[in-house]
């Protein structure tokens, strides 16, 4: 816990000291921006860990080997997003149009988030994992921290490899949501991915310190709904009224406290159970 607060220090550091870079060598308006999608971004991974905890305890990973699976996911997970803001920031600039596509899909997203209650995850439902254990036979017990194993003259998968494409998915999804909410405080696609990779560097040391005590922000999904609305309509109403950047980023920031310390002063009921019959 110690370790990995201050990493989360260190990682937070490096955002805020990159902004501020941002703002000698591009202006005060591009640093808001990185800032405000910086801010999206690292409170939209929150939402990841709770999906990764879930994931975790359901193939039952030890923590010694979570760290090797959340580091090649956060390299899988530079890539990819690298990909789709290079295409989000290409169909924006060619069909203007876009713009009010991504608007109201956040609008959605941000309506669904506040009306979804809480589901249990099934990977077993998961199409990409049903088309792994198709291609490639996968071992039932981990092998170490190898994602690969052989057996005889074959090469077989781990589960830990299962655990790993699952996270990759799951944050490709997320992905899909989190990188049109940053497209509405900014179109420069540098701004877009590096408010993307410094959010997506610090998540590992910010599972390790949140994953157990995750639950308690049970008000930040909320938040993120309105976070996702708010950026929504922004997108929406661009041609009618461009609401600055810096209102933005406090709108954003405000929400997101508001939301922290809303779980943090009325906490969440523990769940009611039947009671205990003896005999």
């Amino acid at each position: 816990m110690r370790e990995a607060a201050a990493w989360t220090v260190v990682w937070v550091t490096l955002a805020i000291l990159f902004g501020l870079g941002v703002a000698h060598f591009k202006g005060t308006q591009t640093a808001l921006e990185f800032y405000a999608g910086y801010l999206v971004e690292q409170a939209l991974s929150v939402d990841n860990i709770f999906v990764f905890v879930l994931i975790f305890s359901y193939f039952q990973v030890p923590a010694r080997y979570q760290h090797r699976v959340l580091f090649w996911g956060i390299l899988g997970a530079l890539v990819m997003r690298g990909v789709m803001i290079g295409a989000g920031a290409y169909l924006i600039h060619r069909f203007h149009w876009v713009t009010y596509v991504f608007g109201g899909f956040l609008v959605i997203t941000g309506l669904r988030m506040a009306t979804q209650r809480e589901s249990s995850i099934k990977p077993e439902t998961n199409p990409v994992i049903r088309l792994i254990r198709r291609l490639v036979p996968v071992s039932e017990d981990y092998a170490g921290q190898r994602f690969f194993v052989r057996d005889g003259t074959r090469r077989i998968a781990t589960p830990l490899f299962v655990v790993l494409v699952l996270v990759e998915t799951t944050d490709l999804v997320f992905a899909v949501d989190s990188i049109p909410a940053v497209f509405a405080v900014t179109r420069d696609p540098f701004v877009v991915y590096t408010s993307n990779v410094f959010a997506i560097l610090g998540l590992r040391s910010l599972y390790f310190l949140l994953a157990d005590v995750i639950d308690r922000f049970h008000f930040l999904k909320v938040g993120l709904a309105v976070v996702l609305g708010f950026v929504g309509t922004k997108m929406l109403i661009v041609e009618l009224y461009r609401i600055p950047i810096g209102a933005s980023l406090g709108v954003i920031a405000g929400v997101l406290a508001i939301s922290i310390a809303a779980s943090l002063m009325f906490p969440k009921k523990a769940a009611e159970h039947s009671p205990v019959q003896e005999g």
